[in-house]
């Protein structure tokens, strides 16, 4: 299955960059480029251990819609997601949360499988794993401006 880690450090603690990476709105308002919203949103309106929610967007074009679980919820070290019906084969986002001086490496593990047998391979390594990176990079960028209050400002 493809894989992918990505880095970013951010400059705050690691609690409050486990808390905003595990905030719904911070969520949608980091991938509003892509039109993504919940049209079910998690219960409460937060997530917590066996959440799920439905995210709609449009990548290349094309409309799509993923429902994800949040599991192994480890305040504030770790918490994962996964697709649970959507566009993917398989999807797992683990996230991790790890104090550095001065601040947190928040590392995504990514890994993905396409639908579609040998075509989908193709796909997932000519196309969907930069574009998944690229997307990951983007939210993480969007996340670590609006916990370091940078001159970024996200949609409301």
């Amino acid at each position: 299955m493809p894989r992918f880690v990505l880095e970013t450090v951010i400059a705050a603690s690691p609690r409050v960059v486990f808390e905003a990476a595990l905030d719904p709105q911070l969520h949608v308002r980091s991938m509003a480029r892509y039109g993504e919203t919940m049209i079910e949103p998690p219960a409460g309106g937060v997530f917590s251990e066996g959440s799920t929610v439905t995210w709609r967007a449009r990548h290349f074009g094309i409309p799509f819609r993923l429902r994800s679980v949040v599991f192994d919820i480890e305040p504030p070290h770790r918490f994962s997601d996964r697709q649970v019906a959507g566009p993917f084969r398989a999807f797992r986002h683990d996230h991790e949360f790890l104090p550095r001086d001065g601040g947190t490496l928040m590392r995504d593990t990514i890994e993905f499988r396409s639908p579609l047998g040998p075509l989908g391979r193709l796909v997932d390594a000519l196309v969907l794993g930069r574009y998944l990176r690229r997307l990951i990079a983007e939210r993480n960028d969007a996340v670590a401006a609006a916990i370091e209050g940078r001159g970024r400002t996200l949609p409301a």
